[in-house]
């Protein structure tokens, strides 16, 4: 099985650290993996996404057209990317900052007030890992373990401290699924 994912939002709010981190944790299982960023010329507050592809075999290219998932933190990244998930597909909205309904009906769509979430936990830093609780809980990618293992292996040493804090946000993500 093979799962291609978009990451989208707006720089600052982690996208590109959702993408890493479950790259990192589907390769800790033994996965193939491809991750590949794109951001806009403002590194806070530009536009910001990265693509990542999750296989049991070697991956032919790294170029996602029609992803499995795509994760629309923002309302712009919601118009960009919704009209590109496969049929059959999952869209993840961050639903505390998008103010539509999506269009598709033939996707599976997982609202998640991820920035309420975060906002409620006392950081709203982690609204990304809120997200990628409900992407890992709704696609089932990769295991909730593995991907705190990986934050675990690749958080800097003085962001260790905020270990509790995004598993917290990972299970109220995946909660909200």
């Amino acid at each position: 099985m093979q799962y291609e994912f978009i990451f989208a939002g707006f720089g600052g709010q982690g996208v590109l650290l959702m993408g890493q981190m479950l790259a990192h944790a589907a390769m800790d299982e033994g996965k193939k993996v491809s991750w590949i960023p794109s951001y806009g010329p403002e590194m806070r507050g530009g536009t910001a996404n990265c693509t990542v592809i999750v296989s049991e075999r070697d991956i032919g290219s790294p170029v996602v057209g029609s992803p499995s998932c795509v994760v629309a933190m923002n309302l712009p990244s919601l118009d960009k990317f919704e009209d590109v998930v496969k049929p059959g597909g999952v869209l993840v909205i961050n639903s505390s900052l998008v103010t539509r309904e999506p269009k598709r009906e033939d996707v599976t769509v997982v609202k998640v007030p991820a920035t309420d979430m975060a906002n409620e936990l006392g950081n709203v830093r982690v609204a990304n890992m809120v997200a990628l609780g409900a992407v890992i809980e709704a696609t089932k990618v990769v295991a909730p373990d593995s991907l705190v293992a990986a934050l675990k292996k690749n958080l800097p040493p003085h962001r260790q401290n905020l270990l509790p804090l995004n598993r917290e946000a990972i299970d109220k993500g995946r909660s909200s699924v």
